[in-house]
Parts: structure tokens; C-alpha cells; sequence
């Protein structure tokens, strides 16, 4: 059976019961039958290319899922946690809209209330505005889903308690509270970049979208400041690689395996620039601009080996000094990899065990050292350890993939 009489057969056998489940799964037909009707255009353009899959009923059932999840979170994202932003706050909407015209952005310089811990304003603001998770969230801060779910509702309780108000800061208060608002564009743009939740798509070009979107316009309001013109850059940057970062499988693909013809030239050239204007700036750089600073060397190069490592430690190693972090540390340790060989890094992140132990990209980075190094028995523990802790579908399906491979070598 080829791909076009396997799509025609599960859609005449699987059709009925696939909106069927959805619809009393989720409570909506009409949701039901897009999602349903996306996920049968996804087979007619992949499976032709891909190969009909062992189980297409299966793999019709789980994509429609996701694009109904999908649907229902772009829909409920701003009117429901609008109206959830007012009633955690008070319940007189704000008299003006002060210095911010667009609305999702006003709710974020909001939220992110000087009032609270800067990891307090950040998850709550990430929960109400962001659309994310309990879980996505928690994952973010590298803490049990329980801690994370304790800090939000700690949160609300000390706005309510401190009758913090719900008022649209003016443009003089916006300085005091763009660290928070930038932290929370970071999160979900990685959100999106890398998304965690296992219902949805490996990439979540809604919200990479969104959070440029909103950095972009607080650089309108905020011209001068380097950071945020660091994350703008750092943004660019990393989303110009998208199109190279997953295979025709779904898999995730390295970046040394990524073919950079297709990588975004003009994301490439714009976030280049705004480096360029920060380094003339003479001022000391945050972490923002450094990680951009750090990305503008990767996209500089025509290939891997091409990539000047040195400078890019020498980066981290600012960046270390700012943020003293685990996964910092841990990416400097992949950078030294490539600047000093494998066995100097393995050094390094083995100091960061108990820091990392719960972090997939942690175990993911052993088992490629250890690869390195010839001890197969280990990495392959390592992988398995990964495999387990990873949330991002390519991801999952790519350290399967590296696992398997010791097989071989």
C-alpha cells in the first residue's frame, strides 16, 4: 500500500472515531473536526515523504490531539488569563493604559510587580500571561512541580494579603521592572524554542513568535537599554537556526549537523548588528548581551570547525562571572569540549552533578563526553538517564537515536 491509498484508508476507517475521541475528550466538535482535518493534511504532506508509519491510526489519533491542544491553548491564552490577571490583582480594571499600547505587554510590565522576588513575578507572570504550565514552568526553573506550584500560589496570596494594586506602570516605572518582564520573554521564547510538554510540537512557533514580537516593542520604549537589545539579539539569533534544527524524522538535529544554507540570513544579519552596537557601546555587557554575543559566533562560522571556541569560552567565562549558575557552567564545560578535548570537560561537569542531576541536557552532555572517550557502557546510562528526563519530542527521538548508535561503534 503506498501513502496515498494508506491516507485515503485511515481517513475513511479512522475519521469518525478520531473526531469522536477528541470531541469527548475536549467537549467541542468544531475543535474536533479541525484538529482532525489538520492532522490528516499533516499525513498527506509527510507520509508521502516518510513512509506510511507502523501504526497510522495511532499517529492520526496522537497528531490530531496535539493540534487540538494547540488550538484550545492560542484560544484561551489571552482572554482567559486576562481576565485570571484581574482577579488575582483586584477587581477594578486599570483607569489608564499608560505608557504601553499593547495590551499583552501592559499585563506583563503589570505582573511583574517590584513588590514580589524576582523568581516570584517571573512564574506568576509566566502562569498568567505566558499560558504555561505548572510543569513547563517548573521545568524552566529546574524545580519539582510541587515547589513550583507552592512559589505561584505564595505569590498571589502576598498580592492579595499587601493589596498590591493591578496598575499600568507609567514610562518612568518601566526600568525598575524590565529585568522581570525580560526574563519572562526569555522563558517563553525557550518555551517555544524547545518546547517541553509532551502534547505538543517539537518547535512552538507561537510563542518564539510572541516573545520577539513583545521584545521588539520594548525597545521601542526602552532604546537605550542594552539588555534588551542583548535579548532581541540573542532571540534573532537562535530563531535564524529553526529551519535547520529538525529533521525530515522529527529528530532533533546538532548544530554541527545542521545545514546552514538554510539558516535565516536576514535574522542572522539583524541580530549581528545589534551586537555590533552594543560591543561599540563600551558599556559592560549583562547576560543577555553575552549569550548573544556568544550566539553571533556560532552563526559567524560557515561550519563547526570553522568556530572560534576560544572566544567563545572566553565569553562563558564572563557570563559565569555574572551568573554563577549550574547550567552556565554547563555550557561552558560543552564549550571546553570543543576548545581543550573531552576529557577536561568531563572534569567540569561531573562537578555539577548535584546541581544538575534532575536536568536532562545535564546527563545528554555525559553521555556525548563519555562517547567521546570510548566508554560506551556509561554514555548508554547516561542517554538512558536523559532519554527519561527529556520532555521535547525530537529530542527524546534524537537521544534514542545517539543511544542506539553505540551498538554500532
Amino acid at each position: 500500500m503506498d501513502a496515498g491509498e494508506a491516507i485515503t484508508q485511515a481517513h475513511r476507517e479512522e475519521w469518525a472515531r478520531v473526531v469522536a475521541a477528541l470531541t469527548k475528550r475536549f467537549g467541542d466538535l468544531d475543535i474536533a473536526e479541525e484538529a482532525a482535518g489538520e492532522a490528516f493534511a499533516t499525513a498527506a504532506e509527510r507520509w508521502p515523504a516518510d513512509g506510511v508509519p507502523p501504526n497510522p491510526g495511532g499517529w492520526l489519533t496522537t497528531t490530531a490531539y496535539r493540534k487540538a491542544i494547540d488550538r484550545i491553548r492560542r484560544e484561551n491564552k489571552r482572554d482567559g488569563k486576562h481576565r485570571e490577571a484581574q482577579l488575582v490583582f483586584d477587581d477594578d480594571p486599570p483607569e489608564s493604559l499608560g505608557a504601553i499600547d499593547d495590551e499583552r505587554l501592559r499585563l506583563i510590565f503589570t505582573c511583574c510587580h517590584p513588590a514580589l522576588a524576582m523568581e516570584a513575578r517571573v512564574a506568576l507572570t509566566l502562569r498568567i500571561v505566558g499560558g504555561l504550565t505548572v510543569t513547563e514552568i517548573a521545568r524552566a526553573f529546574l524545580v519539582q512541580e510541587t515547589a513550583m506550584a507552592r512559589r505561584i500560589t505564595r505569590a498571589k496570596l502576598k498580592i492579595k494579603e499587601a493589596r498590591i494594586p493591578f496598575q499600568v506602570p507609567s514610562l518612568e516605572d518601566l526600568p525598575g521592572r524590565v529585568s522581570g518582564v525580560l526574563a519572562v520573554l526569555y522563558l517563553i521564547f525557550n518555551e517555544g524554542y524547545l518546547a517541553t510538554g509532551p502534547d505538543t510540537d517539537p518547535i512552538r512557533s507561537d510563542l518564539t513568535a510572541e516573545a520577539i514580537r513583545l521584545t521588539r516593542l520594548i525597545r521601542t520604549l526602552l532604546p537605550e537599554n542594552g539588555e534588551v537589545a542583548g535579548l532581541l539579539a540573542l532571540m534573532l539569533l537562535t530563531e535564524a537556526r529553526t529551519p535547520a534544527r529538525i529533521s525530515a524524522v522529527g529528530e532533533l538535529v546538532r548544530i554541527d549537523e545542521q545545514d546552514r544554507g538554510i539558516w535565516d540570513s536576514g535574522l542572522i544579519a539583524e541580530g549581528h548588528r545589534l551586537v555590533r552596537e552594543r560591543l561599540a557601546s563600551g558599556i559592560a555587557p549583562g547576560r543577555y548581551q553575552i549569550l548573544a554575543a556568544i550566539n553571533a559566533v556560532h552563526t559567524s562560522a560557515s561550519d563547526m570547525s570553522d568556530t572560534d571556541w576560544s572566544q567563545v569560552v572566553a565569553l562563558y567565562d564572563q557570563l559565569v562571572s555574572l551568573d554563577p549558575s549550574p547550567v552556565a557552567a554547563l555550557n561552558r564545560a560543552i564549550a571546553v569540549a570543543e576548545r581543550d578535548g573531552p576529557v577536561v570537560a568531563l572534569a567540569l561537569v561531573d562537578r555539577l552533578e548535584n546541581n544538575l542531576v534532575g536536568y536532562h541536557a545535564y546527563h545528554a552532555t555525559r553521555a556525548e563526553l563519555l562517547r567521546r572517550l570510548g566508554r560506551g557502557e556509561e554514555a548508554r546510562a547516561a542517554y538512558d538517564t536523559a532519554i527519561e528526563l527529556a520532555g521535547n519530542a525530537a529530542e527524546t527521538s534524537y537521544l534514542i537515536h545517539r543511544r542506539e548508535e553505540l551498538r554500532s561503534e
